[in-house]
C-alpha cells in the first residue's frame, strides 16, 4: 500500500516536472528521435531528472522506472515508475494534453498514480483503496447502460497492427461514430476518472506508460485491465482497457472477439 507520505512525495515530484515542463512549453528546446523512432526534448529529460534526484536523495532504498533514464535498483520491492512527458507529439505541437506520469508500484502491482498536466495545472491522484482526486477534490467515473452509448478515446488507430486492428475496430463498431476521440495519450484516461470519457482501447503501451493510470482511473470507480480482462500489473503487454463502468468490460471484450 501506498502511505501518506508516499502520496505527498508523488505531489512533490510532479510540482517538480511541472517547473521544469513549463518554461519549455511553445518555446524553444532541442529534440530528437529515438531508435524506436519516438521523439524526446528537452523537457522530457530535464522533468525527468528532476524527479530522479528528488527520490535518489529521499529514498535511496526505492527502486526507479523511467523513459528516458533506464532503471536504477532494479529488484526493489517499491519501484518509482516515471513517464516525464505522456504525449510527447502533443507537447511539440504546442497542444497541453500531454501529461507527467508518476506510479508507485509494490511488488510489481501499480498502488499509486497521480497524471499532471502542467501547463492547465490539472492533477488526478489515485491511490489503491482511497478515493481518486482532481486537484483535490474527488471525482467519480460515469456509468455507461449500454457501449452504443459510450465516448471511446484512443491515442492513434495507427498503434494497431494485425489481429489488434480487427478488435479495436469491433468496438469502433459497438460505439457512435460521432462519440470517438482520437489523440489524448493519458489524458483520455484522466478524463475517464472524471467522468467524460466512457472507453479507452490502446495497444504497444509500456509500463510506464499505463502504471499511473491504474490507480487513478481505479480510484475514481472504474477499471483497466488488459484485453483479456486480466488486471495490469508489471507484465502486462500493453494492450489495455480503461472503463468508467465495470458492468461494461464484458461488452467491450465480446467486440473485441
Amino acid at each position: 500500500m501506498a502511505s501518506a507520505a508516499d502520496l505527498v512525495l508523488a505531489n512533490r515530484l510532479a510540482e517538480a516536472a511541472g517547473e521544469a515542463i513549463r518554461p519549455l512549453f511553445r518555446g524553444e528546446w532541442s529534440q530528437e528521435q529515438k531508435s524506436d523512432r519516438s521523439f524526446v526534448t528537452e523537457a522530457d529529460r530535464a522533468a525527468e531528472a528532476a524527479m530522479r534526484a528528488i527520490i535518489e536523495a529521499e529514498r535511496g532504498d526505492d527502486g526507479i522506472i523511467g523513459e528516458e533514464y533506464g532503471t536504477r535498483n532494479e529488484g526493489a520491492g517499491r519501484q518509482w515508475v516515471l513517464d516525464p512527458i505522456d504525449g510527447t507529439t502533443s507537447f511539440i505541437a504546442g497542444r497541453p494534453i500531454f501529461g507527467t506520469l508518476i506510479a508507485l508500484m509494490q511488488d510489481g502491482w501499480p498502488v499509486l498514480g497521480v497524471i499532471d498536466q502542467p501547463i492547465a495545472k490539472e492533477r488526478w491522484v489515485g491511490r489503491i483503496g482511497e478515493g481518486t482526486t482532481f486537484n483535490g477534490k474527488p471525482v467519480r467515473a460515469a456509468a455507461c447502460k449500454e457501449l452504443s452509448d459510450a465516448v471511446l478515446a484512443t491515442t492513434t488507430p495507427h498503434q494497431f497492427a494485425g489481429d489488434d486492428v480487427d478488435a479495436f475496430m469491433g468496438v469502433v463498431k459497438s460505439v457512435a461514430e460521432r462519440k470517438i476521440i482520437y489523440g489524448g495519450d493519458c489524458y483520455n484516461y484522466a478524463l475517464v476518472a472524471s467522468g467524460h470519457v466512457d472507453v479507452v482501447v490502446e495497444a504497444g503501451l509500456k509500463l510506464h506508460d499505463f502504471a499511473a493510470l491504474v490507480p487513478v482511473v481505479e480510484g475514481a470507480g472504474g477499471v483497466m485491465s488488459d484485453w483479456q480482462g486480466n488486471p495490469l500489473d508489471a507484465n502486462s503487454d500493453g494492450r489495455v482497457i480503461a472503463l468508467g463502468d465495470s458492468a461494461r468490460l464484458e461488452d467491450v471484450l465480446e467486440a473485441m472477439g
